[in-house]
């Protein structure tokens, strides 16, 4: 539809399809607004055709070429751009590192529109420039704005400042700093924030606390920004005791700790596998009346559960909720996990009735993690009425769900128990694998009968995946010697127009002569009959 407007002077229609698209968040792309601007040219309206590239630019879909043939465009039809114009093409420039195509403008808008660069222009492109990660093209213009006499504030400077220290040049960073004082244009808490961030981030916290220091010495007092860079840099330096010790003295710094904090310092200590010490921060972040998220939450349980103490675990997702925490599902069966791992699967299965009375309902996964904990302990009745009750409420088992099944009924159970449960599960959704897995799984527990017996539900597709599953077959059955069994599988798959691996098909063979068995020397016939081999080459 754009396509067929962009031809035509109806801009109008071109925009509101354009808008239609953005509502319905429909993919747009560089073509879809070339063919919006192209509508707004044909009309003559060549200052909104520019607008459109700014409406890109908010959109994530950046093309400097567009912006600079529309600039040329105007300037031919006797519409000379205005500033912001410009400003929106070097923005675009300055995304890309292109300075020298940014000077070419600053000298086009001058010449050929008799528009002069002012402060605000230089500001435009500091910011820009720093804002992507372009520290040294910012500080040449900010230099370049300074020659020319235009006030540089702090929020300039700022704005290098900040893009060296993300950058890691905190030596360049500092010297900026000490040159705003010099010119007494003084730093602010953000600017002296982003450095000691800055230090902290490659693990100089001497130069982080002396950055502080500073502050204080300028007449700056820290902010929660800034305490917490300092604490996630002793944190991520394994020096999480002192960071804690120095939120506990907030008080007498008179700084007050935020959520953010507490979380810095919480994940300190479980990264250095301190998970007493995590929970007392979590206590404390309770008692001041921050709430760790549910992911936070689930991560100390995990940890909890990894180290062996579902109990502990189990106290500290209770504690959370009763201070009203958001407990969801996922932390429930993370310790029915923890539990199930122990082998405690009564506290593992009393948690799953917590988790019915509390009004929650557990997922596929919960359920997956409890039906392994009881085929684990050969409780398979009671894992067939969860697979139901989880059929029953409408879960559609994963793939794990269907490996979990089939390696624990095959281990503990009998085939037509696994077969009766697969049969409820696979009338919810159709998943062709399932029987090859189940004669994989028999064939690597020994039980290469009960897998035989099961081919023939595997042969009704005789795809790839099924000749892969016959051959597993018919090399446990040629290891224990059955190789006349092995002979049987491989002519099923002739049957079914499959054919068997040629290597295996020897062994067999081989194996068949050896033991002067009436079978031998007939898959050749079979390779042969088909054209697949020559007589010579077997």
């Amino acid at each position: 539809m754009l396509s067929l407007l962009s031809r035509t002077r109806l801009h109008d229609p071109a925009r509101r399809v354009m808008r239609l698209m953005i509502r319905r968040r429909m993919r747009r792309g560089t073509q879809q607004f070339a063919h919006l601007m192209l509508s707004y040219s044909r009309a003559g309206k060549l200052r909104s055709a520019m607008r459109v590239l700014q409406l890109m630019q908010k959109d994530g879909v950046g093309r400097v070429v567009e912006a600079l043939e529309m600039i040329g465009v105007m300037l031919q039809n006797g519409c000379p751009p205005d500033k912001i114009t410009y400003y929106t093409a070097m923005g675009f420039l300055c995304k890309e590192k292109r300075v020298a195509e940014v000077r070419g403008l600053l000298g086009r808008m001058r010449n050929d529109a008799g528009l002069f660069p002012d402060q605000v222009t230089y500001n435009m492109l500091i910011h820009v420039l720093a804002k992507h990660g372009h520290a040294d093209e910012a500080l040449e213009f900010l230099r370049e704005s300074e020659g020319k006499r235009f006030r540089v504030d702090e929020v300039g400077y700022s704005a290098v400042v900040h893009s060296f220290c993300l950058n890691g040049r905190m030596a360049e960073a500092k010297e900026i700093v000490s040159e705003m004082i010099s010119k007494e244009c003084h730093p602010d808490v953000v600017t002296y924030s982003a450095v000691v961030d800055g230090f902290c981030r490659i693990g100089e916290i001497d130069q982080a606390r002396k950055m502080m220091k500073h502050m204080y010495k300028n007449g700056c007092k820290p902010n929660i920004v800034t305490h917490t860079a300092l604490l996630n840099g002793l944190c991520k330096a394994g020096k999480t005791s002192e960071a804690w010790e120095l939120l506990n003295n907030s008080g007498e710094e008179w700084w007050t700790p935020s959520d953010i904090t507490y979380s810095v310092v919480m994940h300190g200590f479980r990264r250095e596998g301190k998970l007493k010490e995590s929970c007392d921060v979590v206590a404390q972040m309770l008692q001041k009346g921050f709430f760790p998220t549910t992911v936070e939450i689930n991560l100390l349980i995990h940890a909890l559960c990894k180290e062996g103490k579902p109990g502990e675990a189990k106290d500290f997702m209770e504690q959370c909720q009763s201070k009203g925490c958001t407990i969801n599902v996922i932390n429930f069966t993370t310790v029915i996990h923890g539990f199930s791992r122990q082998g405690d699967l009564e506290s593992a299965l009393s948690l799953l009735d917590d988790l019915y009375l509390s009004n929650r309902h557990p997922d596929v996964v919960t359920y997956t993690v409890v039906v392994n904990a009881l085929g684990k302990k050969g409780r398979l009745k009671e894992a067939t009425e969860l697979v139901k009750k989880m059929l029953n409420r409408g879960i559609v088992p994963t793939l794990v769900t269907y490996r979990t099944v089939i390696h624990r009924y095959c281990e503990k159970g009998t085939v037509e128990d696994l077969l009766d449960v697969l049969d409820k599960m696979l009338a919810r959704q159709e998943l062709k694998s399932v029987y090859n897995q189940v004669i994989e799984k028999l064939c690597a527990l020994g039980k290469i009968n009960e897998a035989y017996s099961l081919l023939s539900k595997v042969l009704r597709t005789a795809s790839q995946r099924d000749a892969q599953t016959c051959h597993i077959l018919m090399e446990s059955f040629l290891n224990r010697g059955l190789a006349v069994q092995s002979y049987n599988v491989a002519c099923q798959m002739f049957q079914r127009n499959l054919i068997p691996d040629i290597k295996l098909c020897r062994e067999v063979d081989n194996q068949l002569t050896l033991e002067k068995q009436p079978a031998a020397g007939k898959l050749i016939v079979k390779f042969l009959e088909r054209g697949l081999l020559k007589q010579e080459i077997w």
